[in-house]
């Protein structure tokens, strides 16, 4: 019997495809599914369009090979097509599971070059975007032309859904929502890092806000910070947590608001959960959303968020309950809510954070989440593509 017949005794073989694999939250979301489906004897590749800055040795440590086709970003490159058919004939897998709309686009052209039993591609946004800020209509044009060399799409929020439903995108047959999840059991509350968290930061008795994101355009962080400009004075800081091409402009806009000082511009980080701890609430003040991880992984913390009420941020925050929601790119009404969250009484705010916390883990659980993949895998698959006799694993 050879390697890969042994390997095939497993519930089946599953090629993750993905447009990047940075610290953003499509990548955490591949990257763990990947991570979990192994667990559960799945045999699991990653292909990066673009060459990976993260995730490379988490996921080979534990035997999941990474591999990149090599592209520029921005640039398409016509030698991916055929970079990406020698690995899948190569690795012969069940499934393709792409992510994000290059990552899409490609799995379906390579599908018109070589045979696999199954590709399911996943939406991760409300809308396609530009790093540009260019025209994306023909991004869901593509995906409208192409549906026909996809199994099933799948997306991770209902708003997302009903707007790709609208603009006939994706056909309702074939289109289903599965949301983000978030490891609970790791974003937990703790009293006691809380406090070395803070102390690691340089933070003593401010209140301290916390935004997750990269510094684009869809997370519109210039309402965030006319909504600081209207805070007042008081014991309060901002963390933004992230990096992207409007980096130089909102530090200056900042600088311009007199708000140097009250907002710390602290780049990418991996200790994430340190920042969550640290932080007394979240904020999240963005044009438009999908499913956003970072407001998930803060829920699941126990922060009180203010949020827009964009995609699947009211899906996440409850108004009134675990937090405020207000509308986009309203910098009046988006203090307010900040505001009202940093004068409520500490028990309230840890109500607020108790039911975000409860929230996450009704609905968001990773457990969860993956057993609704491994199903959806399952069902995509030809009966003679699985082995019965280990299906009991997957579950």
């Amino acid at each position: 019997m050879t390697a890969k017949q042994v390997e095939r005794r497993g519930p089946g073989r599953v090629l993750m495809l993905i447009t990047s694999l940075t610290f953003g939250g499509a990548e955490t979301q591949a990257v763990r599914l990947a991570t979990e489906l192994k667990k559960k004897h799945w045999v699991v590749a990653v292909v990066s369009l673009i060459e990976p800055s993260a995730f490379v040795g988490q996921l080979e440590s534990i035997g999941i090979p990474v591999h990149s086709l090599g592209m520029t970003r921005g640039w398409p490159d016509p030698r991916a097509i055929l970079r990406l058919r020698s690995l899948i004939r190569d690795f012969e897998p069940d499934i393709v599971h792409s992510h994000m709309v290059h990552a899409n686009i490609l799995g379906r052209i390579v599908r018109l070059t070589c045979r696999f039993p199954a590709l399911i591609c996943t939406v991760h946004n409300l809308r396609e975007t530009s790093e540009k800020g260019g025209p994306t209509w023909h991004k869901e044009l593509l995906y409208r032309i192409t549906d026909f060399l996809a199994d099933r799409t799948t997306i991770i929020c209902q708003a997302a859904f009903d707007r790709y439903l609208r603009v006939g995108a994706v056909p309702g047959d074939k289109l289903k929502r599965i949301p983000n999840g978030v490891d609970t059991d790791h974003f937990s509350p703790s009293d006691e890092q809380r406090l070395s968290a803070r102390s690691s930061l340089g933070i003593k008795n401010h209140f301290v806000w916390l935004a997750v994101g990269r510094l684009a355009k869809q997370k519109d962080y210039p309402n965030l910070l006319r909504a600081l400009s209207l805070l007042g004075h008081g014991e309060w800081v901002v963390l933004i947590a992230g990096k992207g091409p409007l980096a130089e402009d909102l530090q200056m806009e900042c600088r311009r608001l007199g708000l140097d000082g009250r907002v710390r511009f602290i780049g990418t980080r991996e200790d994430t959960l340190n920042l969550y701890r640290a932080a007394d609430a979240f904020v999240m003040s963005s044009e438009f959303e999908g499913l956003p991880v970072a407001l998930l992984e803060a829920s699941s913390v126990g922060l009180p968020s203010v949020v827009t009420a964009v995609g699947g941020n009211a899906e996440v925050v409850i108004d009134g309950v675990s937090g405020c929601v207000v509308g986009p790119k309203d910098p009046r009404r988006l203090a307010r809510a900040m505001r009202s969250v940093m004068d409520a009484r500490p028990d309230r705010r840890l109500a607020f954070g108790r039911a975000a916390r409860q929230h996450c883990l009704a609905n968001y659980r990773f457990e969860t989440i993956v057993q609704k993949w491994v199903d959806l895998y399952l069902d995509s698959l030809p009966a003679s593509r699985v082995d019965p006799v280990r299906l009991s694993d997957t579950v």
